[in-house]
């Protein structure tokens, strides 16, 4: 089995996601909030602990689900670990939740209570406020705002590493949602790997940007650097001032999505600067499809490798990365991570199809949702990701899009991240988004682009007509000052067609 580094040895076997605190120093240094305070790991230990006895008094109980609406400070990570001591589930919900998608979430959650991060996120606050949460008393990281205890019913806890320590919810209120079960050892594996990966130690500092409420953040970011017995920077949205200067003083590892790195590069360009001054020596990105074209710029301008990722809430969420021994040139995720088995279901003649993923990160399932786990997870305990694929001889996977964004225009099978590398090349374009619309029988191409200079749809259409077959180019090219984006700055597609619905009805 592959190597992923030393991590752990010689310490207890983790049975709990707060474990995870022992990994670190007493005395060093695990986490920076909002505000510039800082917490050792022995110090972030007693708040963890002191949280969790005000909760027990509150009425969490065991199985319970308790909401944690929070943006990134050290009120959500010692929230989130206070659960862990408790056995009750941490259901993430990042504070800038609509008050509708927020009551949905409680209802399907059949949530005891929610804990708000008051200090770092008014959005929280003005949630606190609208469900008449109460005080708990001033911890050293603040107000701790919990809402009433309501009626639920707790669900059965394990004593082994099958406990649920996650409920993710990965569908908004768009439809059904659908709660994402995470274990205790669903996330120490996922953790554990991405620190050793990343080879992440007691020297490094990592920026935590991502939303921790986003398993990417959760896991990747937050466990992942505690594991390490590391030092985090918490950032409660991203600010790409704040993040230039945090890389150029103390920050070591940036993980991130697509989108902020292209917001970085951005600013850079503004402010005039080739080659900024920075501490980097690890970034990846993760979260979101990585166009090439970004990746080149963002190497030539940070001097270092972009590594790159694929991963699934299901999955916790890694499933490939590309390695630090062996670094790629094109827009390939990676070989599998250590201990997970793919496998690609139905390949056509290019030898795309689905992937399938199975590994000790493939969720337990979904929260009361037996038919839809039923229809994702397979008997053998294979995950179906929904997801084209194609790998290479020595194990690299290459992401082809999603099976339901595939689009079919005149019988010709079109993969939207193809149209969307072709169009990201383009100078002027910033961000890129492909889909399809049915029309009078057949799908019609449709792309979506935020510009960073004067470019027209003429010329983008010509752009992707000079490099792809004709079947791929377009039907419309929609240039916007901005698109639906996620927390995590995820591009929504699902929303395009509705949010651009009066421009597509011009034609």
């Amino acid at each position: 089995m592959e190597q992923i580094g030393k991590l752990g040895e010689g310490r207890p076997v983790l049975r709990r996601i707060h474990e995870v605190l022992s990994q670190g120093e007493p005395g060093q240094t695990a986490i920076v909030d909002h505000d510039g305070s800082e917490y050792s790991y022995a110090e972030l230990g007693e708040l963890v602990t002191a949280i969790a006895g005000k909760l027990r008094d509150h009425g969490v109980r065991p199985g319970d689900r308790v909401l944690v609406v929070s943006e990134n400070c050290v009120t959500y990570l010692a929230a989130m670990l206070a659960l862990s001591h408790l056995d009750a589930w941490a259901t993430l919900a990042n504070a800038r939740l609509t008050p509708a998608e927020l009551d949905r979430l409680t209802e399907v959650a059949d949530a005891r209570c929610a804990i708000f991060t008051p200090e770092a996120s008014a959005a929280a606050r003005a949630h606190a406020e609208r469900l008449d949460a109460v005080s708990l008393g001033q911890m050293r990281c603040g107000d701790l705002l919990v809402s009433p205890p309501r009626e639920a019913m707790p669900e059965p806890v394990e004593d082994g590493p099958g406990q649920t320590a996650a409920l993710i919810y990965t569908s908004g209120t768009v439809g059904e949602p659908k709660g994402v079960m995470l274990t205790h050892g669903n996330l120490l594996f996922m953790c554990r790997t991405s620190a050793g990966l990343r080879r992440i130690g007691p020297e490094d500092t990592t920026l935590a940007v991502i939303p921790g409420t986003h398993i990417f953040g959760l896991t990747s970011v937050f466990l992942a650097g505690l594991m390490g017995g590391s030092r985090l920077i918490a950032m409660p949205r991203f600010d790409a001032d704040e993040v230039l200067r945090h890389i150029r003083k103390d920050v070591t590892i940036l993980p991130a999505v697509p989108q902020i790195f292209a917001a970085l590069l951005r600013r850079l360009k503004e402010l005039g600067i080739e080659q900024p001054e920075h501490r980097l020596r690890y970034i990846y990105a993760g979260g979101a499809p990585l166009d090439l074209s970004l990746k080149e710029r963002a190497e030539r301008i940070f001097g270092q490798v972009l590594h790159n990722g694929y991963g699934q809430t299901e999955a916790s969420p890694g499933i490939a990365t590309t390695r630090i021994e062996s670094p790629r040139n094109d827009a390939a995720v990676g070989l599998p991570v250590p201990g997970m088995e793919v496998v690609i279901h139905e390949p056509d003649e290019n030898g795309v199809g689905e992937l399938w993923a199975r590994g000790p990160n493939v969720m337990k399932g979904y929260f009361r949702n037996p038919e839809a786990t039923h229809a994702t997870l397979t008997e053998d305990g294979f995950l179906r990701t929904g997801d084209l694929a194609r790998q290479e001889a020595d194990g690299t996977l290459h992401i082809a899009g999603r099976l339901k964004e595939l689009i079919i225009h005149s019988g010709f099978n079109i993969y939207p991240p193809e149209v969307e590398a072709v169009l990201t090349a383009h100078p002027a374009v910033a961000l890129c988004a492909v889909v399809g619309r049915a029309r009078q029988g057949n799908e019609d191409v449709l792309a979506f682009v935020t510009a960073q200079d004067e470019v027209t749809e003429a010329e983008l259409r010509d752009w992707v007509r000079e490099r792809m077959a004709p079947y791929k180019v377009p039907a419309r090219v929609i240039i916007t000052e901005a698109l639906p984006q996620a927390a995590t700055g995820k591009i929504l597609k699902n929303k395009l067609l509705e949010h651009f619905r009066a421009e597509l009805d011009e034609t």
